[in-house]
């Protein structure tokens, strides 16, 4: 699959910027695609560092011509509502909301909100308005934090 082969390619070269790829976004279209990616890093994200990233893997993409139709670049920070893909993720924002949405419904649900109470390399536990819910990563369709505007105010 071309997101697969464009997330091995890319993911290297973005560390030995010294940034996260957090998040990787294909789509396809007539004539063209939009190619979307999410860095972060320790100090947060700046329009310095996205220009970098930017010319860096549009530089690789050039080298190894992965996309075979013309397509459009953006380099972008994860945000407040920053996706949440890899364990490691579910672990650093333990205690913060997030919206869970599965591949299939789970008990006729499919859309979870709630707290991140604990993850581990398997799955992540959720506290919601109906109790307590465990979610295997691999039933995991997307998920993004919600972003907390109070936070840090008296």
């Amino acid at each position: 699959m071309l997101r697969d082969r464009l997330q091995q390619l890319l993911e290297p070269v973005i560390e030995d910027l010294g940034y996260e790829l957090v998040l990787l976004e294909f789509a396809p279209q007539t004539g063209s695609a939009l190619l979307r990616l999410f860095i972060d890093g320790e100090d947060g994200i700046t329009l310095e560092d996205c220009t970098k990233v930017s010319r860096e893997v549009a530089a690789t993409l050039d080298v190894e011509d992965p996309i075979s139709t013309a397509y459009q670049l953006e380099v972008s920070s994860p945000g407040l509502d920053r996706p949440l893909t890899k364990p490691d993720h579910f672990v650093r924002f333990m205690g913060e909301d997030a919206r869970i949405q599965l591949l299939a419904p789970l008990n006729g649900r499919k859309r979870f909100v709630g707290r991140i109470e604990s993850a581990s390399d398997e799955g992540v536990t959720l506290t919601t308005d109906l109790g307590v819910v465990e979610l295997a990563y691999s039933t995991i369709e997307r998920a993004r934090l919600i972003p907390d505007f109070d936070k840090g105010k008296p």
